[in-house]
């Protein structure tokens, strides 16, 4: 039975989700703190399918629960649940490692068809990752992206990747050789106001220098453009 842990600290909307989750057979368990429930997602014998994480919570808020579960490798799918859906704090919870978001408040069927597509895009993954090389292989210097299972692998590493960090390194793998401004990333990989004022494509670069660079503090794949945003190159010059 598939399982999804909730947690939400508003006891109304707790209720609900659980029932409505428990109607459509799934096996729920709800709470109305970060803490326990990250105890929980982090014990070996956990066996948790998708967490529905509110982003504002009494003491450790979503935002920081999620990074603690990638930075632990814990990689089960995330939708999060905000009060305002402001651009802001869509970018906050795709940086802290969210798949997805909603707004409150929500229309139920949109609630269930964001948790079955994460639900069915969980299950490809597990499935694909015994499959032999696909169409969603792309490879570049000694390293290759696998967007089927959500995978970098370099020379030294395997390196799971949240869906946000996978859609911004295609997009720039694909836009290769010429500067992509940090508005046209906004828009085109994440859907947000291009005019939105925010430096959060920053630490997504950070992260992804991290894993294909051999020094990340000279980047020879992922260029900054001064006064533009970034471009890709996929065999620098020596």
């Amino acid at each position: 039975m598939t399982r999804i842990v909730v947690v939400e600290d508003e006891t109304h909307i707790a209720h609900g989700l659980r029932f409505n989750f428990e109607a459509e057979g799934f096996d729920v368990a709800v709470f109305e703190a970060a803490e326990p429930a990250l105890a929980q997602l982090l014990t070996a014998e956990d066996a948790t399918d998708l967490l529905v994480l509110d982003a504002m919570l009494p003491g450790m808020d979503g935002f920081e629960m999620a990074a603690r579960l990638r930075q632990a490798n814990r990689f089960l799918p995330i939708l999060m649940l905000t009060a305002l859906g402001r651009p802001e704090d869509v970018l906050k919870g795709f940086a802290s490692g969210a798949d997805d978001y909603l707004a409150k408040p929500f229309d139920l069927k949109i609630l269930l068809a964001r948790v079955n597509g994460l639900l069915r895009r969980q299950a490809w993954t597990q499935k694909s990752s015994a499959m032999p090389p696909r169409e969603g292989l792309i490879e570049f210097a000694g390293n290759s992206v696998d967007c089927d299972v959500l995978e970098l692998r370099t020379p030294s590493a395997v390196h799971r990747l949240t869906l946000m960090e996978l859609e911004l390194l295609r997009y720039l793998i694909k836009h290769q050789g010429s500067a992509v401004s940090r508005h046209k990333i906004l828009q085109d990989v994440w859907g947000l106001p291009k005019d939105l004022d925010t430096r959060a494509i920053d630490n997504f670069i950070v992260r992804l220098r991290r894993y294909i660079e051999s020094d990340p503090t000279k980047p020879r794949h992922l260029l900054t453009v001064r006064g533009v945003g970034y471009k890709f190159v996929a065999e620098p010059q020596p």
